[in-house]
C-alpha cells in the first residue's frame, strides 16, 4: 500500500515539476521572442532614422557648396573679373547662409526609453551611443552653439553696408547687378576679403565634420544591417 502511494505521490510531483519547467521555459521563450522582435523594430526604426539624416546631411553639404561658389563669384567681382551676374541677388544671398542639420531622434530616444540593453550586442550599442551622443553632437555644436560659425550673424551686415552704395535694384526692388565695385577702397576690399576668407575657413571645416560623420553613419547602418540578418 505504501509503495503504491508512494509511486502515486511521485508520478504527481514528476507531472508537476515538469509542468513547471515547461511554463517556465515558455515563459522565458516568449520574453526573448518579445525582446527579439523589440530590438529588431528598434534597429529598423534607427536604420530608416539614418537614412532620412544621410539625406538631410547631403543637403546641407550640396547647400554649403553653393555657398562656396558664391564665394568665388564675390572673390571675382572683387577683384576686377567679368563675371555673369543674371542670379547674382540669388549668390549674394547663398554667402551668408547658414544650414541647420535636422536629425531624426525618435528611434534613440525610444531605444533609451526602453532600456539600452535592448540591443544585445554591446558593440553595436556603443556604436549606436557614440552616434547620437557623440558625433551628431559636433555637427549640432557647429551649426547651432559656436557663435564663430554664424555666417549671417557675423558678417552680413557689415559686407552689406561696405557694398549697398554699388547695389543695383530693379522695379521689384530685388538685387539685379554690382555696379562700380572697382571704386570701393583698398582698406575696405581688404576687410571684405577677410571676412569672406573667414566664411570659406568655417564651411571647408563643416564640409569635412559633415564627411566624417556620414562616414560613421554608414558604417552604422551596416552594421544594424547585417544583425538584423542574423534574428
Amino acid at each position: 500500500m505504501k509503495q503504491r502511494n508512494w509511486k502515486k505521490y511521485a508520478l504527481e510531483f514528476a507531472s508537476i515539476f515538469v509542468a513547471v519547467v515547461s511554463a517556465f521555459a515558455l515563459n522565458n521563450w516568449n520574453d526573448h521572442r518579445v525582446n527579439t522582435e523589440s530590438e529588431q523594430k528598434i534597429l529598423s526604426e534607427i536604420k530608416n532614422s539614418l537614412k532620412i539624416d544621410v539625406h538631410d546631411f547631403k543637403i546641407n553639404i550640396y547647400g554649403n557648396g553653393i555657398s562656396l561658389r558664391a564665394d568665388t563669384i564675390f572673390r571675382n567681382l572683387l577683384d576686377g573679373v567679368a563675371v555673369a551676374q543674371d542670379s547674382i541677388g540669388t549668390h549674394y544671398t547663398s554667402l551668408f547662409r547658414d544650414y541647420i542639420p535636422i536629425i531624426n531622434r525618435s528611434a534613440y530616444e525610444s531605444l533609451k526609453a526602453n532600456n539600452l540593453k535592448t540591443i544585445t550586442n554591446d558593440s553595436l550599442r556603443i556604436q549606436i551611443i557614440a552616434l547620437y551622443d557623440y558625433h551628431y553632437s559636433i555637427i549640432e555644436k557647429l551649426e547651432y552653439e559656436v557663435p564663430e560659425m554664424k555666417s549671417y550673424k557675423n558678417y552680413f551686415s557689415r559686407v552689406n553696408t561696405l557694398l549697398h552704395p554699388f547695389m543695383e535694384f530693379n522695379q521689384a526692388g530685388n538685387l539685379v547687378k554690382f555696379n562700380g565695385l572697382d571704386q570701393l577702397g583698398k582698406d575696405e576690399k581688404k576687410e571684405i576679403l577677410s571676412y569672406l576668407w573667414r566664411m570659406r575657413n568655417n564651411r571647408v571645416f563643416k564640409l569635412r565634420k559633415y564627411d566624417q560623420i556620414i562616414a560613421q553613419m554608414k558604417k552604422l547602418e551596416q552594421k544594424i544591417t547585417q544583425e538584423l540578418k542574423q534574428k
